[in-house]
């Protein structure tokens, strides 16, 4: 018989007021790739004023409007409490999941604009890619696309086409922050 005692309740997100169950489990590559942009940021931000955050820990951004991103980055340590962040991050993460693609692309990515977060993340395990939007006056502006091409794609690319493509991340908060996107899908599963 399980001992209710040390079960965790459940995780939940507020968004526009309305609860919602998260999954107790993501899917492996959920999982590690968002692990691994953690442990990225964490690895670059040791001994920095910046502290990175891995999944589980709330952000509070108003009564209406609580997330769990997949990973973030907060500068301002006014607003990291015992019990969450309340307030706007620095950089968010979300990590896509067929269950919650929509709310990542729909009212979490608004939200999180509205609330002043500089810079989100989109991440598709699946598509080995990473968007990455800027905030301009409160709506986030796709700034530039990742991908992890494989070797067979990069086999049937030009020079012209295998020039074009970023590899490098810039990470805005600061001037020499760069992940390789690579690195982000280093060792995931294939499918």
């Amino acid at each position: 018989m399980d001992n209710l005692a040390y079960k965790e309740p459940p995780r939940v997100e507020r968004i526009e007021g309305k609860t919602y169950l998260m999954s107790p489990r993501p899917r492996v590559n959920h999982n590690q790739v968002s692990f691994r942009i953690a442990y990225i940021f964490a690895r670059y931000l040791e001994g920095k004023t910046c502290v990175p955050f891995a999944d589980g820990t709330d952000v509070h951004l108003d009564a209406e409007n609580t997330y769990i991103p997949d990973a973030m980055i907060v500068c301002d340590p006014s607003i990291i409490h015992e019990d969450g962040i309340y307030g706007a991050p620095d950089l968010v993460v979300e990590v896509l999941s067929p269950s919650t693609m929509q709310n990542d692309r729909g009212p979490k990515m608004r939200h999180y604009a509205a609330a002043g977060v500089k810079e989100y993340w989109i991440v598709s395990p699946l598509g080995r890619s990473v968007e990455v939007y800027y905030n301009e006056d409160g709506i986030f502006q796709l700034d530039a696309a990742y991908t992890d091409y494989s070797d067979w794609d990069l086999e049937r690319m030009d020079d012209e086409e295998r020039k074009a493509i970023r590899q490098e991340i810039p990470v805005s908060l600061y001037d020499d922050f760069f992940v390789n996107v690579k690195e982000v899908f280093k060792d995931i599963v294939a499918r």
